[in-house]
């Protein structure tokens, strides 16, 4: 059966097979076991193939590396950048503060910012 779905991230339209996922074009992305295991911490469902590699590329990018906890620790265009004079974090900042604070974040990696819009 295929399903017509938006991906949860960026709200472009994908073609889901729900009862042939052996077949759906998202299982021809491979990725890693650390990638699975945050996505099951997240309000995605179905994401395309674009989200879900720049997902796996964000959890790599963030394996091993300490969440920024002071602002002297934060670099320009990897946790933040600067827009109108205000700080704006990155997809990057957000998966590495490990869990969504539920403020609808531009930039949330959870889903959570999907979720209303």
């Amino acid at each position: 059966m295929i399903v017509n779905k938006v991906c949860t991230h960026c709200k472009q339209e994908i073609e889901c097979k729900v009862d042939q996922i052996a077949d759906c074009d998202c299982s021809k992305v491979e990725v890693s076991n650390d990638t699975r295991l945050f996505l099951k911490q997240t309000y995605h469902k179905c994401l395309c193939n674009t989200c879900l590699e720049n997902i796996n590329d964000l959890v790599a990018q963030a394996k091993g590396k300490d969440f920024p906890k002071r602002r002297s620790e934060m670099i320009e265009g990897v946790h933040y950048y600067i827009e109108n004079g205000y700080f704006v974090f990155t997809e990057l900042y957000h998966l590495m503060k490990g869990y969504c604070c539920q403020n609808g974040c531009r930039h949330c990696v959870y889903g959570f910012k999907n979720r209303y819009l």
